[in-house]
């Protein structure tokens, strides 16, 4: 087979399986150029922590074995030149790659490479078999191993496997759709390439495509902007089909944390109207209630149906999922405040007692009896309630853009108003110091709705209370 690429095979060890959590106790790399091995570098890591039994048990690493060992950022100049230019190959290589990439992130180095996972790549090359574990790959072909579960073992067994793959089958196309996503050059926009693709960051963060005219016509957010623009060009949708027509051009701005990309990706669609976008807020809170003043100066609330139109209705107050839950919620400020079925409902008949009013249960707005700036103190306070979503004051802290760097985020009176970035080392200190950091945005009644959903389902980030 023709030599194409450098390629990096990559094993680690690890304290457990996630990332964020977890640390590298042992990395094996051998650089192979399609034909043969170049060189190889091998080391157990200190992860600056002691190692499960459960781990010690499967690999046989001890916590006393690497606490004489090189911390990671003592070999990761090595780790860099290593994979320099090559492609990072692992039997299941998301595994590998996120562990390395999140051990670089702490460093505040962005590790960025193309991948190719030899499960896949197996899968495809050898159809049928009962199992594509390494170790049954390793039993099926023969490999011969020394010392399972160490790094430079299963690296020279995900080698010599790679090799076979390449010399035995012709798998040139299926590496280059596993590398590249399942993305053809024909499938995308004029003038891109699949290494423009690989030019992303693999970051958080919020990403603009622009039309012909410099327009923005599509706003999205990840938590890793190559993998999701690739998946977009890697679909089968209308919507693929118009970006390829349409799109020009992509930018991007990465956030640093997930939150942050929420909270900035609400905000740009709102501002920029992308013609592709269909509105989160159609999709998730379909229903508002908002208030207004009628011709007699009462404060009326109502229920509408978003829309292209009624988005820029002011006295917007809060979104809603049906218009069920947006009922009960009027219907909870009529008793709770004590406010006429003329002024919460456009269908009520004016100019005659409603139905509260007739048991006792209404002043009398109906029938002008209660004066408006009277019946007006307590829409005012059922307005107040409606819009305060968060009972507390309070700052969200997140990770920032790099690892001396930290995102807050300030929920003050019950809403978001605003986010900004801080040295990390400052989150100690006090909170006027930290709100000078921050941005101050306009009203968002979806992205209150956004960070207490975020809230609810998340635990990577931390409550620094007002």
């Amino acid at each position: 087979m023709k030599k194409e690429k450098l390629y990096a095979v990559i094993d680690i060890e690890t304290t457990g399986g996630m990332p964020k959590r977890d640390k590298i106790t042992e990395i094996a790399i051998i650089q192979y150029d399609g034909s043969k091995e170049i060189k190889s570098f091998s080391t157990l890591i200190n992860p600056e922590r002691s190692i499960p039994s459960e781990i010690t048990r499967i690999t046989g690493i001890t916590t006393s074995m690497v606490q004489n060992a090189p911390k990671f950022y003592e070999v990761a100049k090595t780790i860099v030149e290593m994979t320099e230019g090559a492609i990072f190959v692992a039997h299941n290589v998301s595994f590998d790659y996120n562990f390395i990439r999140e051990e670089f992130a702490n460093l505040g180095y962005t590790f960025s490479k193309k991948q190719l996972c030899t499960v896949k790549l197996s899968r495809k090359a050898f159809p049928g078999l009962k199992s594509y574990s390494l170790g049954s790959l390793i039993q099926h072909f023969g490999i011969s191993v020394n010392a399972r579960h160490r790094a430079y073992d299963d690296t020279k067994a995900t080698t010599i496997l790679l090799d076979k793959i390449l010399h035995d089958t012709d798998q040139t196309d299926n590496i280059h759709t596993i590398i590249n996503k399942g993305i053809r050059e024909t499938k995308l926009p004029e003038g891109f390439t699949v290494e423009h693709l690989h030019d992303f960051p693999e970051s958080p963060g919020v990403y603009y495509m622009y039309n012909r005219y410099n327009r923005v016509i599509y706003v999205g957010k990840s938590i890793n902007i190559k993998k999701r623009i690739m998946q977009h060009f890697g679909d089968t949708s209308r919507k693929t089909d118009r970006m390829i027509q349409e799109v020009k051009d992509i930018d991007f701005v990465e956030t640093g944390h997930e939150l942050l990309a929420i909270i900035l990706e609400s905000y740009e669609i709102k501002a920029l109207h992308p013609e592709i976008n269909k509105a989160q807020k159609t999709k998730e809170y379909p229903y508002f209630i908002y208030s207004y003043k009628d011709q007699d100066e009462y404060i009326n609330l109502a229920i509408d149906k978003v829309s292209k139109k009624t988005s820029e209705k002011s006295g917007i107050l809060n979104y809603y999922s049906s218009i069920q839950s947006a009922k009960s919620v009027v219907g909870y400020l009529r008793s709770e405040y004590i406010l006429c079925e003329t002024r919460i409902n456009k269908n009520s008949p004016l100019g005659q007692a409603c139905i509260f009013h007739q048991m006792g249960d209404c002043h009398g707005a109906c029938l002008h009896i209660e004066a408006p700036e009277d019946y007006n103190e307590r829409a005012e306070m059922a307005i107040m309630h409606i819009s305060r979503v968060f009972k507390e004051n309070f700052m969200i802290a997140v990770s920032g853009r790099s690892f001396d760097e930290a995102g807050i985020i300030l929920i003050e009176d019950g809403i978001f108003k605003g986010y900004g970035y801080i040295p990390h080392h400052d989150l100690g200190y006090g909170i006027e110091e930290m709100k000078e950091a921050i941005d101050y945005q306009k009203p968002n009644h979806e992205v209150n709705n956004l960070i207490y959903n975020y809230l609810q389902t998340k635990n990577d980030y931390k409550i620094i209370k007002l």
